[in-house]
């Protein structure tokens, strides 16, 4: 996979304020107030960054989190994890393997399908209907 490098400064003139902090600055959008948390459309969701295709909403479930949550991504290279020991916690972060934007974090306390639940935030992501995918 080819990676995807832009400089700070493009990276910012690409993103909105709000995706560019939580996207390329590590940080997450408040429970509750992403455009997808209790979005229910027929599609994709792309990174905001690149355009990679991340999750299929077939993927995705409603775990009373505050943030879009899905069990599996769209195919097993598209994503990144590293160990994350912020905020006096240790977890799993979620990044775009394309461009390595912060896109969340996974747990192990998903559906049974696949044990997982990606946790990500609305800002990362660009949903695009079925009816539009190329």
């Amino acid at each position: 996979m080819i990676k995807i490098v832009k400089s700070d400064n493009e990276w910012r003139s690409l993103l909105t304020p709000e995706s560019y902090t939580v996207a390329r600055g590590h940080g997450t959008e408040r429970a509750f107030s992403g455009e997808y948390a209790s979005f229910k459309g027929d599609g994709v969701y792309q990174c905001v960054c690149c355009c990679t295709p991340l999750f299929d909403s077939t993927a995705k479930f409603d775990s009373g989190t505050g943030w879009p949550s899905y069990d599996q991504p769209i195919a097993p290279n598209v994503l990144e994890e590293k160990r994350d020991n912020t905020h006096g916690m240790i977890r799993v972060e979620v990044l775009c393997a394309t461009c390595d934007a912060h896109l969340g974090h996974v747990f192990p306390d998903g559906p049974k399908s696949t044990g997982l639940r990606y946790c990500i935030n609305s800002v990362c992501l660009k949903f695009i209907p079925r009816s539009q995918e190329s």
